[in-house]
């Protein structure tokens, strides 16, 4: 769990997954939640992803996401910035979407969040390439 300095907000998870949806009684289901992507072949995109961050605290607060390259110099893909407010002793979930995102290569994504348009979370996404990684099994298992 992350907190802010003022300590009235904190991100108790993120979550990566490919559809979210509203069902009755204000519930969220949760559709192909991933950690990491393996794919037979690079660059990928992807036709639609989600990212959900549950929030606790209280205030109002103006939420980004961006996705990062592996070197961390230029951004993936960016949220518009989208406000969401937090009742006292309450929480609120804010969820930003993304369409048609491309991974040119495989490495290690990072997938950050902003508060008032301060960092205050990052995760990494770990894109792989499948045969990339059979060969490199059949490598080791040859020796």
């Amino acid at each position: 769990m992350k907190q802010s300095k003022s300590g009235k907000l904190e991100l108790v998870y993120t979550i990566f997954c490919d559809d979210v949806r509203l069902e009755v009684g204000n519930k969220l289901s949760l559709m192909g939640i991933f950690q990491n992507i393996m794919v037979q072949q690079l660059p990928v995109s992807l036709i639609k992803f989600a990212v959900v961050n549950h929030w606790r605290g209280e205030g109002a607060y103006l939420s980004e996401v961006r996705i990062l390259s592996p070197d961390r110099q230029y951004p993936i893909v960016v949220s518009q910035p989208t406000r969401f407010e937090v009742a006292p002793g309450g929480f609120a979930d804010n969820i930003s979407f993304f369409v048609n995102v491309t991974f040119p290569v495989a490495g290690r994504y990072w997938v950050q969040t902003l508060v008032d348009s301060s960092l205050f979370d990052e995760q990494p996404l770990v894109v792989m390439d499948a045969r990339a990684q059979m060969l490199d099994g059949a490598t080791e298992s040859v020796n």
